[in-house]
């Protein structure tokens, strides 16, 4: 077939932006050598802010968004894939200046996909998406640092959010107490059937901002939200720990004091799940697909068609989603 559905983002001309369901064509798509019938996707908060006129994260419009996919190959002109292999392809420049996984068909360069692990089905691998694979990445991390189970609990900031809910269940799966952070009061039982062991309320962690240090109490932290409270959870951290940062929903900015890594030898691990090397991602697939493969997935995902995509969008721009949203492209 020559034609196929996408959600586009198109600007108007009162310069607000529009998300709509429309039929493209598949020459309309990208060179590269991958074309891939997508079957599933999912939604993430840059492509809520791709597909609402963040130049910052997409340059032109109109604009299919979707910085996750995953599929089948349908031509292929690298060796390493055929036509029916079932692959995967999270992040470089999807969705975000090359159509997205929002559409039934893309095009990609070969270098951007690895091949579905055989322990992960497709739907099993977009619930996950960018949001489990930044969870392993920051996991991953902190134990390179040092984490082991046993030295304590360990802090998640905006842990009903995707990432932050993945992290939540695959620390708690390692053996390790975990401290979710939430504005979501409602929330709670959520988290502890993830297997949080406590629940703390954002407010607290947005105390002692002026403060030069904080009572040590977390073993490690994965700080998903950014901002001062990025900044009380260094802190805080005890002895020698480390905070794994990937997120910046509370801002790009705090008020920072070399005083917690100069009297506690503390770490600040940036986490990035972008532009890494692509051996690093499937080794990280590898292990969500193994020993790090959580079996409550379904508990964490709400699915939706491309025509129930604005209404998401909307809801994670407000706050409003927990877990994660799965985008059914069949």
């Amino acid at each position: 077939m020559s034609k196929f559905k996408a959600l586009v983002a198109s600007e108007g001309a009162d310069g607000s932006f529009v998300q709509a369901v429309v039929e493209r064509q598949l020459d309309e798509l990208p060179a590269g050598e991958v074309l891939i019938r997508v079957r599933y996707s999912s939604l993430n908060y840059k492509d809520a802010l791709s597909a609402t006129g963040n130049r910052g994260v997409t340059r032109q419009y109109p604009h299919t968004p979707g910085i996750d996919a995953a599929g089948e190959v349908v031509e292929s002109a690298a060796g390493e894939f055929v036509p029916g292999d079932e692959v995967i392809v999270t992040g470089y420049d999807l969705g975000m200046n090359t159509a997205g996984g929002f559409g039934q068909y893309i095009r990609v360069p070969a270098a951007w996909v690895i091949k579905r692990p055989h322990g992960l089905g497709l739907r099993e691998a977009m619930v996950l998406g960018t949001a489990g694979l930044t969870a392993a990445l920051c996991v991953d991390k902190l134990e390179r640092a040092g984490l082991q189970p046993g030295a304590g609990p360990v802090l998640v900031t905006g842990a009903t959010g995707g990432v932050g809910s993945i992290a939540v269940a695959l620390l708690a799966q390692l053996g390790h107490p975990v401290a979710a952070v939430t504005g979501k009061a409602d929330k709670a039982a959520f988290l502890t059937d993830l297997g949080a062991s406590q629940v703390i309320e954002r407010a607290v962690l947005q105390t002692g901002v002026d403060k030069p240090l904080l009572k040590e109490q977390w073993a490690g932290a994965v700080d998903t939200v950014g901002g001062d409270i990025l900044f009380n959870v260094v802190k805080s951290l005890q002895r020698g720990a480390s905070v794994a940062c990937c997120g910046l929903t509370a801002g790009v900015g705090f008020q920072a004091s070399v005083l917690p890594f100069i009297l506690r030898g503390v770490n600040l691990l940036g986490v990035d799940s972008v532009e890494i090397p692509l051996v690093v991602k499937a080794s990280m697939w590898d292990k969500l697909s193994l020993q790090w493969k959580l079996p409550m997935l379904d508990s964490l995902v709400h699915e939706v068609t491309l025509d129930g995509l604005p209404a998401e969008i909307a809801a994670i721009l407000a706050g409003q989603q927990s877990g994660r949203v799965l985008v059914n492209l069949e």
